[in-house]
């Protein structure tokens, strides 16, 4: 069976052998019977790093990640980034996100385009069964990315890590809308210190418009906690 099927795992098989002969093999003696592949043949199917690399221009990964405002508040942030070069497409957040708010945000983010035929994320329980339905619909596969395994949606995490590192480590939002200011100063102050290896030599692409934040981006009360929060760190190091 292995034989004749290489693209088979031992999963598989021991699932083939229950169901159509009746037999309980453990996936782990079927491994033991396998034969084996002679080194240096390559493999007879397809690495997941290499489907990647092969689609980065037609794939987009979304996940969430959490952020804790000054009032203990919780919030969930959406993150959609393009594979191929690195670009932010889109990010929102809710305090209670669903499968009905998600598509909607998805919605937004590609819907109206055609550059798209890949649609990753994990298996979380948000992205319910429905809004894989609903995001066949609008012409994308959907790619689920294997329990516990953050790799496989690894540069989706990477940008998280990014804004969690550059961003949210130093800075703790005093209200949701803090983390819901102009898209500019987190697709543009954060990306083009993300290294890249997406087509190009350039830099990647701002997520919305090609300029660099300004402060005036930044509404005013924020920029006002921003000068107090400086004001304490200063008398705090004078001290």
């Amino acid at each position: 069976m292995a034989r004749e099927n290489p693209l088979w795992g031992e999963e598989r098989i021991a699932n083939e052998l229950l169901l159509k002969l009746g037999l309980r093999v453990s996936p782990r003696t079927v491994r033991k019977y396998m034969p084996k592949r002679p080194p240096g043949r390559a493999r007879g199917d397809q690495r997941w790093s290499t489907f990647l690399h092969n689609h980065a221009r037609a794939i987009v990964a979304c996940d969430f990640f959490v952020a804790v405002t000054a009032t203990f508040r919780l919030f969930y942030v959406l993150v959609l980034i393009e594979h191929g070069s690195r670009r932010l497409v889109h990010f929102n957040i809710t305090q209670h996100p669903t499968a009905d708010w998600t598509l909607q945000q998805l919605r937004e983010a590609i819907g109206c385009t055609d550059a798209y035929r890949y649609l990753l994320h994990d298996r979380d329980s948000i992205f319910a069964r429905s809004l894989d339905e609903s995001v066949r619909n609008l012409g994308l596969t959907v790619l689920k990315s294997p329990l516990h395994s953050p790799k496989a949606n690894a540069i989706c995490e990477r940008v998280i890590g990014t804004i969690r590192r550059e961003c949210l480590d130093w800075l703790i939002p005093v209200v949701a809308i803090s983390l819901a200011m102009d898209p500019d100063v987190l697709g543009g102050s954060l990306q083009p210190r993300t290294p890249t290896h997406g087509a190009g030599s350039g830099r990647p692409r701002s997520s919305i418009r090609g300029r660099e934040p300004s402060a005036s981006a930044i509404p005013a009360w924020n920029r006002r906690a921003l000068a107090a929060a400086q004001q304490i760190d200063t008398r705090r190091l004078a001290s």
